[in-house]
């Protein structure tokens, strides 16, 4: 059985992340700090022979796909399937100012409900569909490779629990998994029931800088 390697990286900071705000589907850029954790993470990864990098077409997460691609010369394949959360009324607001104006949307957001709606945006049980569809085609298109797909850290989250198991069509809530501005998930993908992790949010790439963990807001 041909083993896929599987590389599931978050954009490096954001300026909505460095604000502290939802950045849903916003157009936000990397900060200076992202553009460097981008650079570093791009190092890292090019001593993988990755075969195909994938991205969510957000602005945030094909920057920080960019220079992985320039040092290998390979194309940014960049796809909707794998945005973040459609946040609705909440983009680009604090947590704080979330929770003042829409705190029922906030606090399903927070307890991670996975089949509350968010006005004017999604769920995370739409965004868990239409990701896993696209990673499944991203699996069978590239069988025995190494792949890299960027994202982000919600869309990140439910494709982790998806892969090892760990959310179902019953499930109602999730734990929340961790996932730092440039952090690495990393798998080796035998099967759909042959899945191995080698790492949740690897950073040690990013450690001669300080600041690579930026409070994860969306």
């Amino acid at each position: 059985m041909p083993v896929t390697k599987l590389f599931l990286v978050r954009h490096g900071q954001s300026a909505g992340n460095a604000e502290g705000r939802f950045g849903g589907h916003s157009p936000t850029p990397l900060s200076d700090l992202g553009k460097h954790q981008a650079e570093l993470t791009a190092q890292a990864l090019s001593k993988e022979k990755i075969h195909a990098i994938y991205s969510s077409d957000l602005h945030r997460a094909v920057q920080t796909a960019e220079p992985l691609a320039k040092l290998l010369d390979l194309p940014i394949i960049t796809t909707p399937a794998f945005r973040e959360r459609k946040v609705g009324v909440l983009e680009g607001l604090t947590f704080d100012e979330s929770k003042a104006a829409h705190p029922k949307d906030y606090y399903a957001l927070v307890n991670r409900s996975v089949h509350h709606v968010i006005t004017e945006g999604e769920s995370y049980r739409q965004l868990l569909k239409r990701a896993t569809k696209e990673l499944h085609e991203v699996l069978r298109t590239h069988q025995g490779e190494n792949v890299v797909i960027y994202s982000h850290t919600g869309a990140i989250c439910f494709l982790t629990l998806y892969l090892v198991g760990a959310i179902t069509r019953y499930t109602r809530t999730t734990p929340w998994l961790v996932t730092s501005n440039c952090g690495i998930n990393r798998f080796e993908i035998r099967s759909r029931s042959n899945i191995r992790v080698h790492a949740f949010n690897d950073t040690r790439h990013l450690q001669q800088i300080t600041g690579n963990d930026s409070f994860g807001a969306r």
